[in-house]
């Protein structure tokens, strides 16, 4: 396995070179990035934050929606030395303040000029940032310029600076920061290594079996850990492309142009899409709901002879060529292997709702002080109610109060500037104290 983030990407980008890497909307139309295309605007894209200043000990903060650009900042920040640190497109100006401030930000990259206004709004209670990069409008401000520019101003560094920057890197040197949500206070920054990075993509890639012909599709705030590992990381470790939803308001458009082989889908997003299917099966003749009725009772029993190990009713085939098939059509997610829950608990009611539809929903528990996914469900291994089995070569247990406890490469280095609480999390045996209550069932289930 790599034992850094680089030398996963570059790895990708050689062997891939003219694959396509990413795919988003422009005018209506997809444009292509091949793997050679995405190095190289990486590569660039590095020099120029060390031309405005970033590197070792600073900060880059990304603020935008999922676009090849956000990608590009956040390898380009690493390749730098210094570390990225997504904001939330929700995000206030004085939360912006608080995360750049933080993490000490010499650069705030940001999607358009509604978002730079935030940052300029507490520019000059930021002393240490230097510039800040609007991905698309015009720059307004002193020290703000293009992402055009920011390529341009990559020219005057030689590269063989980011090359030495990179040879640096260790496998347990931090290479990102992820800011906590922060509903009880300031947000926690947690401290991920290249080695947590490395290690999450690849038994990702080991478990779910994706390959470079697979496409994957981007939408969730890549702020949060859990979409940075299911198209950013799982791409970078495959070749697999990404597709950029143009916006969520979109997602079910382009989920049908896209049909992507591994979906993941808060569990918000799987209940409107429930609702979308429930709507216009209310518009539907006496005959075809009842139809869709029956061939729903059929889907559940054999959604849950599958868990068991048990043969399907002999007429789920009938079912599926009748309703599933016509269902996961329509929703553009017909050649989706994996379909994902994640992020927060699924009610019970929606995952038999689409186990019902031929669709199981994999849930997945995790945090991002575990880089991400923490357990794993497979099509042919889940269980609908439970959060999946613990990953291979990480460790579970209960404590004798309920908590959950984990150990193994994916736990964090620490929460950035806060050794106290980073010694309250990690005991000395390096056990994870999560804060959550939970069972391992006699399967070995969570």
């Amino acid at each position: 396995m790599p034992d850094t983030v680089f030398e996963v990407f570059e790895a990708t980008a050689r062997t891939h070179a003219d694959r396509p890497a990413m795919r988003h909307k422009r005018q209506g139309s997809w444009q292509t990035t091949t793997w050679s295309q995405y190095r190289e605007s990486v590569r660039r894209a590095s020099c120029g934050l060390v031309a405005l200043g970033a590197g070792p000990g600073t900060g880059v903060t990304i603020m935008g929606f999922d676009r090849p650009e956000w990608y590009i900042a956040n390898t380009a920040a690493m390749m730098s030395g210094a570390l990225p640190a997504g904001v939330y497109t929700t995000n206030t100006p004085e939360q912006c303040h608080y995360i750049a401030e933080h993490a000490e930000a010499a650069v705030a990259v940001v999607e358009n000029p509604e978002y730079l206004e935030r940052f300029l709004a507490v520019r000059e209670r930021l002393p240490l940032l230097k510039a800040i990069v609007v991905m698309e409008g015009e720059p307004r401000g002193e020290g703000v310029v293009s992402w055009e520019e920011l390529l341009e101003r990559g020219a005057s560094v030689n590269e063989a600076e980011i090359d030495a920057r990179i040879a640096t890197a260790g496998p347990d040197d931090v290479c990102t920061l992820i800011y906590t949500s922060g509903t009880t206070g300031n947000p926690k920054a947690v401290m991920l290594t290249h080695r947590n990075v490395s290690w999450i993509a690849a038994k990702m890639v080991e478990l779910l079996d994706v390959k470079a012909e697979d496409r994957l599709i981007s939408y969730l705030p890549l702020s949060h850990i859990a979409e940075q590992v299911a198209s950013m990381y799982l791409s970078m470790a495959t070749g697999a492309c990404v597709h950029f939803a143009e916006s969520i308001e979109k997602l079910g458009e382009n989920l049908r142009e896209v049909r992507p082989n591994v979906f993941l889908g808060v569990p918000r997003v799987w209940e409107k899409i429930q609702a979308g299917i429930q709507a216009a099966g209310a518009q539907n003749p006496p005959l075809k709901k009842k139809i869709a009725a029956w061939a729903r009772g059929v889907g559940l029993k054999g959604g849950y002879a599958d868990q068991r190990g048990e043969p399907r009713p002999w007429s789920y085939a009938l079912a599926d060529r009748l309703v599933f098939s016509k269902v996961k059509a329509k929703l553009g997610l017909q050649e989706t292997r994996f379909a994902v829950a994640s992020a927060a608990p699924m009610a019970l009611e929606t995952a038999e709702f689409f186990l019902s539809l031929g669709l199981p929903i994999l849930d997945i528990w995790g945090m991002s002080e575990l880089t991400g996914p923490a357990t794993i469900s497979l099509t042919s291994d889940y269980r609908t109610g439970r959060s999946g089995r613990p990953l291979p070569g990480s460790e579970m247990k209960i404590a004798e109060d309920g908590e959950l406890l984990v150990r193994g490469p994916h736990v964090f280095k620490g929460y950035f500037k806060n050794e106290e609480i980073t010694r309250e999390t990690i005991d000395a045996e390096g056990w994870l104290h999560t804060g959550d209550v939970a069972e391992l069932d006699a399967e070995g289930f969570l």
